[in-house]
């Protein structure tokens, strides 16, 4: 299939395209033309700003694609200005498990219903949640719901985690640097950068109508993570209300995702503790090599 990627040049989205090219699809990337990536495969790129719809006209004006994976959809504006302005048959939005509004254990997709949310047209706010809902619900302005995937990860995690939430943990341990904790006994569900990249893909192939979710199988405590690196530094963490706000505080719940409906499209996410241990292993040894 001709399919566009928007965005996909770092972190999951090297090894989504990979898995496109090795489908062989062909795939262009739009990018604003800041890096370009040696893919498993010849891929073709356009440059614009997709915050600027004439530079998006002038880009991809009278192309036709067969699916578009729009991976850096954050407004209602930034979906408005890509769909008036290229024409898909299907349109996969990587969007996010922050549109949920309440957290629990289990979350399943009706949960948020896309159509029911009313649409506000915005640029990117702070309010990160209320931004991706609105992104979500404008594709239905331009596209069928029969036409559209809204894929929703928890926090994605991995080798090329360009954010270091993961290593916050370990560079404070290590360190020996106080850190505020305030979830320390909620389970959190997480994905990894490869099966989160490989599953977008496999959607080109395997259509899901409407919103899916992602995440690795199983839940960890955030309690769990910092004891196991402890174990492996062979110091304790120092946790103190005034010690530097580590990256996964907020949990008032168990949080993690139905998973059900990728599993019957056929795609089953690994459980979490097939890698999460092993990432954490190897970020220790970047961090003391």
């Amino acid at each position: 299939m001709k399919i566009l990627v928007v965005g996909g040049t770092r972190y999951f989205g090297i090894p989504m395209v990979n898995a496109l090219l090795t489908k062989g699809h062909d795939v262009t990337i739009a990018t604003r033309g800041n890096a370009k990536v040696d893919f498993e495969g010849e891929v073709n790129y356009v440059t614009l700003d997709r915050m600027d719809s004439s530079s998006v006209k002038r880009a991809l004006e009278n192309q036709k694609f067969d699916v578009i994976i729009d991976k850096i959809a954050y407004s209602s504006n930034d979906v408005k200005t890509l769909l008036e302005n290229v024409i898909c048959e299907r349109y996969i939005q990587m969007s996010t498990c922050s549109v949920y509004l309440n957290e629990h254990a289990n979350i399943c997709e009706d949960e948020f219903v896309t159509s029911d949310y009313p649409l506000v047209w915005m640029d990117r706010i702070k309010d990160y949640a209320t931004t991706k809902r609105n992104a979500e619900r404008a594709v239905l302005e331009y596209m069928a719901p029969s036409a559209c995937t809204f894929v929703r990860y928890p926090i994605v995690l991995g080798e090329n985690d360009y954010t270091r939430r993961l290593c916050f943990y370990i560079e404070h341990i290590n360190n020996e640097q106080a850190m505020f904790v305030d979830d320390l006994d909620e389970a959190m569900a997480f994905i990894h950068e490869k099966d989160a990249g490989e599953f977008i893909a496999y959607l080109a192939d395997h259509p899901i109508n409407g919103a899916v979710n992602g995440c690795s199988s199983g839940t960890v405590k955030i309690s769990e993570i910092i004891s196991y690196i402890e174990k492996k530094l062979g110091k304790k963490a120092i946790l103190t209300e005034d010690g530097d706000a580590a990256p996964f505080n907020g949990r008032k719940d168990t949080l993690s995702f139905s998973t059900e409906k990728a599993e019957k499209a056929g795609f089953v996410f690994p459980d979490l503790n097939s890698w999460l241990y092993k990432l954490i292993d190897y970020e220790i040894g970047q961090i003391i090599k």
